[in-house]
């Protein structure tokens, strides 16, 4: 399958969704009703499985899907949807949830940097990023434990200057065949 009916197969498919009204039960509001947010991967196999194993519906929960159910620097994208979830959208506690047999975990950065110049990235763009200061080998580097990269994002949110520390921050692993939850980090024990 090329792009052009990739893109074709969605917007096809889209106009019937619409025609047929079948949006109306998926209606809601922005505001979760479960006050939670959740920080996950953006593995496919969650799509569907994330939501089931935690009885969650649309509406129920704010979801922020990064590689790895990753914080990886404190004042990123990933951290501002989570303050933003919780004093804006009626958020109270937060979920990192991240799975076993994640890909990021072990990725190292040259096999990446490799694939990007097979693909036309230059290898003077990759210096120049090293030159202004952007550690581009550490920051395409993944985890070697998920249970440490868990406790890692789960510290990272929870002692931002920005989180009130009433908010729990809790940290679970879930399996990406059977949807169980591994408790890492209970964050009402915090």
């Amino acid at each position: 399958m090329n792009e052009s009916s990739l893109l074709t197969d969605i917007l096809d498919y889209n106009h019937s969704f619409v025609e047929n009204r079948e949006y109306e039960k998926y209606e809601t509001t922005k505001f979760p009703n479960k006050r939670m947010v959740i920080l996950t991967c953006m593995d496919t196999r969650l799509l569907e499985l994330l939501p089931k194993a935690l009885n969650l519906g649309n509406g129920d929960a704010k979801i922020i899907k990064d590689a790895g159910a990753l914080v990886s620097h404190p004042f990123g994208s990933v951290m501002r949807s989570i303050l933003i979830a919780l004093y804006q959208l009626q958020a109270q506690e937060v979920l990192v949830i991240a799975h076993h047999d994640c890909g990021m975990s072990g990725l190292k950065a040259e096999p990446v940097i490799k694939t990007m110049q097979q693909r036309g990235i230059s290898e003077e763009t990759i210096n120049t990023l090293t030159y202004s200061g952007i550690d581009i080998k550490q920051w395409l580097h993944g985890f070697d434990n998920v249970k440490e990269s868990v406790e890692h994002s789960v510290s990272i949110i929870k002692n931002h200057p920005l989180i009130p520390k009433d908010v729990p921050v809790h940290g679970l692993v879930i399996d990406p065949k059977t949807g169980k939850l591994d408790l890492i980090v209970n964050g009402y024990q915090d």
